[in-house]
């Protein structure tokens, strides 16, 4: 179902006149109202009468996490505060928070975008959807919540933590959609089997899954294992939330909300522009927010733009699955590696459980990598000879991926523990 026919088809020349005018608006609003804005233009020597269309948003400043943390907490605030009527906040781990604030207009820009995306999985007012998401400041769960009350279906806030109960409820209450991270989806169809429950005896037929990378072989396998087909959402807390692209029934690139979130890509070394189709860091700009609109921000996530019609009948420009961060790449003696392209070797292999750890570490001035993987029940063995030769042919086929050497570690099923949010795969030791 496609919810909004009038913007998610829109004529392509349509929708740059629009994404333009409001490129203008919003320009003109950050520089008057945004110190912050308007400092960096006028270092480069930037007006808001210098914007005549979208085109000339290479010529905006980047904006970075580094410049929200260094706002913190209100410095990027536009709005009022009377107008704000909530506020989010990412991890603050390494320094302050990433503060996100909203007013009433952004929340139902919000509501927007995720019915836009429930109704390109399929979702219906008879539908129920489980949030299991994180609730609190974390965008997920409050973001889902409101977009499925808003969309019409049921919603049920599971949240995060008590995987038993909610397989319970998922059955019991008829539960037919859950929205979760792709880790969370596979540690819940591991902790059904240990109940002994079937996919058979659920009602599942919807995952809109999010809030990390995964592979299209994490994809096979929770589609198998949940007997569900399997979406990606995408956002981000600086930009709104989830919602700010889906993918379709085709499953091929998903679709940007672009008459709201304007996307680019640059590459991450000379942040100079790219085409589509080429690899590069993902930039969005917030065409339509009022609390804290954001000119260019650089998501460090590595993507593509695909900008070809699709057959579900939707024009909006798509974006290929994440592959990486930017600042979660590991340079290995000189070599780019990316956890994904681990967990796809681990996966495309039917001995394995998708479960793994990577510890990089530097011994004697050399960089070290380590992956500890779960073998499946039925191929972990006490013959020594045989779990060498399954060490083997892993070591082997990372190696044909990453182009260097790992050192691989068998360990018993259920030995790493499970992630009930974003799953975390390296430890990188190295004092770099």
């Amino acid at each position: 179902m496609i919810w909004n026919i009038n913007k998610e088809t829109m004529d392509r020349e349509q929708m740059r006149v629009l994404q333009g005018k409001r490129l203008q608006k919003l320009v003109t609003y950050v520089y008057h109202n945004l110190p912050f804005y308007r400092n960096k233009m006028q270092e480069i020597g930037i007006t808001p009468a210098d914007i005549h269309g979208i085109d000339d948003i290479i010529n905006l400043p980047f904006t970075t996490k580094q410049d929200l943390r260094d706002n913190y907490p209100y410095g990027l605030v536009s709005a009022p505060h009377s107008q704000i009527v909530r506020i989010h906040a990412s991890s603050g781990t390494t320094g302050n928070p990433t503060i996100c604030a909203y007013t009433r207009h952004d929340l139902t820009v919000w509501q927007e975008s995720v019915s836009r995306c429930l109704g390109a999985f399929g979702l219906t007012r008879e539908d129920t959807m489980s949030v299991a998401y994180g609730y609190g400041l974390f965008t997920g769960g409050l973001g889902l919540h409101y977009g499925v009350e808003n969309y019409g279906a049921t919603v049920v806030p599971a949240s995060t933590g008590n995987t038993e109960k909610h397989i319970r409820l998922i059955r019991d209450l008829g539960i037919t959609a859950i929205a979760c991270t792709p880790s969370y989806a596979l540690y819940l169809s591991e902790t059904m089997r240990k109940m002994g429950i079937t996919r058979s005896e659920l009602k599942l037929h919807i995952a809109a899954l999010g809030a990390e990378p995964w592979t299209e072989n994490m994809r096979q396998e929770i589609q198998e294992q949940l007997g569900v087909k399997a979406y990606n959402i995408y956002g981000l807390s600086e930009i709104c939330g989830p919602g700010v692209s889906y993918e379709c029934e085709c499953q091929n690139g998903s679709h940007i909300v672009e008459d709201h979130f304007y996307p680019e890509i640059i590459n991450p070394i000379t942040c100079e522009p790219m085409g589509y189709g080429e690899k590069g860091e993902l930039v969005f700009t917030t065409l339509t927010k009022d609390g804290m609109p954001l000119l260019r921000y650089r998501t460090k996530d590595l993507t593509s733009l695909i900008n070809e019609p699709c057959p579900c009948g939707r024009t909006s420009v798509r974006m290929t699955p994440i592959m990486g961060r930017s600042d979660d790449m590991l340079i290995i003696r000189g070599i780019n590696v990316f956890p994904s392209q681990v967990e796809s070797v681990i996966l495309s292999m039917k001995e394995f459980e998708p479960y793994y750890m990577i510890t990089v570490d530097r011994v004697n001035n050399l960089d070290t990598i380590e992956v500890q993987v779960e073998v499946r029940d039925g191929y972990y063995s006490d013959d020594i000879n045989e779990m060498i030769c399954l060490k083997k042919k892993l070591q082997n086929h990372l190696k044909s991926v990453l182009s260097i050497k790992a050192e691989i570690k068998l360990v018993e099923p259920n030995s790493i523990e499970r992630a009930q949010g974003k799953a975390k795969h390296v430890n990188d030791k190295r004092k770099l």
